[in-house]
């Protein structure tokens, strides 16, 4: 896992295949800007020593949030540092936690029916609205008993999609009692999303590309999204502050999208865009405490790493409402 402080680009130009192309690298360094232009500096002058040898190379580095980025480091703020573990504000603005041995997984619920259902809803209650209003004409009726059945068949599409979210989450939870009822000596601490389930191993440390950390993310079903984020960071995530919009901050963060770094003259904006969604996002908890199973013994220096997470995320406090 990396996360660099400092990040600059460096840029030349190369003769490649009888012509001349410019090249660009980016540069990272936890020591100082000065450090990370010089990297920058030997990974274009080595792209370029590649191109004149007629290797086919990109022409630069894409600036990518972190879920896109593949191959370079977490390109996000850094806010604080707390041994290995690294807490950032990601591309959207909240906070998140990324730790290089600390298994943690998310797993999601379904919240909406198929697509095929939701969509063969909606044109029943289009031909049940233009029914109601053939039989009753246009008229004030016709109109109300229109948008009655509108509104029925909008509480039956939210009523479906409560039973598939209850089904789905009784779904998950199996899976994890499946799970550990085989490896009663794990420690797992279960959380509550907006979206579903966190999990926590806390009985050893487990890197991302270790075997039972695949094995464990099949068992339980974790997003595979997420998955595929900590394999190629090589560290787990955990969000610790709510998302914008589900606390009614529908602007993206400034200036958007938010990659970090960001150009000196925007950083006014993009604070006081940052100061609105913490004082916002004080109300909110990211994630609930529910329970731990097993009966392994927790790894001492691994509860610090939860503490961290707790606090931060609000998890043990019961009545803020999740987002």
């Amino acid at each position: 896992m990396i996360v660099p402080s400092y990040w600059a680009e460096a840029r030349t130009t190369a003769r490649a295949k009888g012509r001349d192309i410019t090249l660009r690298r980016f540069g990272w360094s936890d020591i100082s800007p000065a450090d990370a232009q010089a990297q920058a500096e030997l990974r274009v002058a080595e792209a370029a020593q590649r191109a004149a040898s007629g290797e086919t190379v990109p022409r630069r580095d894409l600036k990518r949030t972190y879920n896109g980025a593949q191959g370079l480091p977490i390109r996000e703020e850094v806010l604080s540092r707390h041994g290995e573990a690294v807490i950032t504000r990601n591309a959207y603005g909240a906070r998140c936690l990324n730790v290089p041995d600390l298994l943690i997984a998310d797993v999601d619920f379904g919240t909406e029916p198929p697509a095929a259902l939701r969509v063969g809803l909606q044109l029943l209650l289009i031909g049940v609205g233009g029914a109601v209003v053939l039989a009753l004409g246009v008229g004030v009726v016709g109109i109300i008993g229109a948008i009655g059945s509108y509104l029925l068949g909008s509480v039956l599409t939210s009523g479906l999609a409560k039973r598939r979210t209850d089904a789905s989450e009784d779904r998950a939870q199996q899976r994890i009692k499946d799970f550990m009822a085989c490896h009663s000596d794990w420690r797992l601490r279960i959380y509550r999303t907006p979206a579903g389930l966190r999990l926590i191993a806390t009985h050893a440390r487990m890197t991302a590309d270790a075997a039972q950390t695949r094995k464990f993310f099949d068992a339980v079903g974790t997003d595979p999204i997420y998955a595929r984020m900590c394999l190629n960071q090589h560290c787990f995530r955990a969000r610790l502050s709510a998302k914008p919009w589900r606390i009614g901050i529908h602007d993206h963060v400034k200036p958007s999208p938010g990659v970090w770094p960001i150009r000196p003259e925007r950083l006014p904006e993009r604070d006081a865009w940052v100061r609105r969604y913490e004082r916002e996002a004080e109300a909110y908890a990211a994630c609930r405490y529910l329970q731990t199973l097993g009966d392994g013994r927790e790894d001492s220096e691994l509860l610090g790493l939860v503490a961290l997470h707790d606090g931060q995320s609000k998890a043990l406090d019961d009545i803020r409402p999740l987002a």
